[in-house]
């Protein structure tokens, strides 16, 4: 019989009395109604020295999860891309799930109409989520992306030039859970002294990719922050791959690792302390 800590007893506790809260009155109308429809912009300034000098100012978009088709329409997409296009972003990156069941969602063709809007002079990209594989949807997430102007990267690594030759390498590996990554291949020919940027669906990537390769920023997203939180104590379910690492900012060695909350819900329509986000990065030179 496993020993329960006092911490795991307290959140225990806890989480009884949330998940009461979050089934009754108040506490259920705002994370069933109100947070799941919130959608943050959240801006970041990123510096480092291996970032060209030409790059500074260059601004990044990365949106993630949006899991239309589970309670997230074809409305809520065309609101996220009307607020990304107000940034006016150089980089656009998806970092996974775009439905939530490729299989059962009739409406995946009329996605590209919209995708198509977003605005990115310098390109937009997209990687594999364990959604987009799943229920047979492999080729036609990719059919959708590509038609819709992303490039996407699987297991594959390309650059971003400006006029004066200099280059920031972007990554993107498939997805970890039903995809078959291959970081060897993805990061493949990158020099050493060149910024990268990892595009991983799953955060908790982060640790293989610190000890065994450079990259100098991964974006994830997967975690949705755990939808449902607990003061003090975090998520009450993350899902594989996104529990250690499942919101926000991490610093391990020369990486730096962000986690998108996403913007759409999956198995349950709450959210409660993890709101909605697009995330948005400023490029700067150390």
């Amino acid at each position: 019989m496993s020993k329960i800590t006092r911490r795991g007893f307290f959140k225990r506790i806890f989480t009884i009395v949330f998940t009461v809260l979050l089934t009754t009155g108040a506490g259920y109308f705002y994370a069933r109604y109100i947070e799941p429809k919130q959608m943050n912009k959240l801006k970041h300034t990123i510096k480092h020295p291996n970032i060209p000098k030409s790059f500074s100012g260059i601004k990044i978009a990365q949106f993630s999860d949006t899991h239309v088709g589970h309670h997230f329409g074809q409305a809520e997409l065309e609101k996220v891309v009307r607020l990304i296009n107000e940034e006016e972003p150089d980089i656009v990156f998806f970092t996974g799930d775009l439905m939530d069941n490729p299989l059962e969602y009739d409406g995946s063709y009329n996605l590209i109409n919209i995708l198509k809007q977003i605005k990115a002079p310098l390109g937009k990209f997209a990687i594999y989520g364990n959604h987009d594989h799943g229920g047979y949807g492999t080729e036609t997430y990719e059919e959708i992306m590509e038609t819709s102007g992303f490039t996407v990267l699987k297991n594959e690594n390309t650059t971003i030039e400006l006029i004066d030759k200099s280059q920031i390498y972007i990554a993107g590996v498939d997805d970890l859970m039903l995809g078959r990554p291959d970081f060897n291949e993805t990061l493949r020919d990158i020099p050493e002294d060149a910024y990268t940027i990892l595009l991983a669906h799953e955060g908790d990537a982060a640790d293989s990719i610190a000890e065994q390769f450079h990259v100098n920023l991964q974006l994830s997203g997967h975690s949705h922050g755990g939808q449902v939180q607990i003061p003090f104590f975090g998520p009450l379910i993350t899902p594989p791959l996104g529990s250690k690492f499942y919101e926000g900012f991490y610093h391990l060695d020369d990486l730096t690792l962000y986690v998108n909350k996403g913007l759409g819900t999956t198995r349950e329509p709450y959210r409660f302390l993890a709101p909605p986000e697009i995330a948005f990065f400023t490029l700067e030179r150390q």
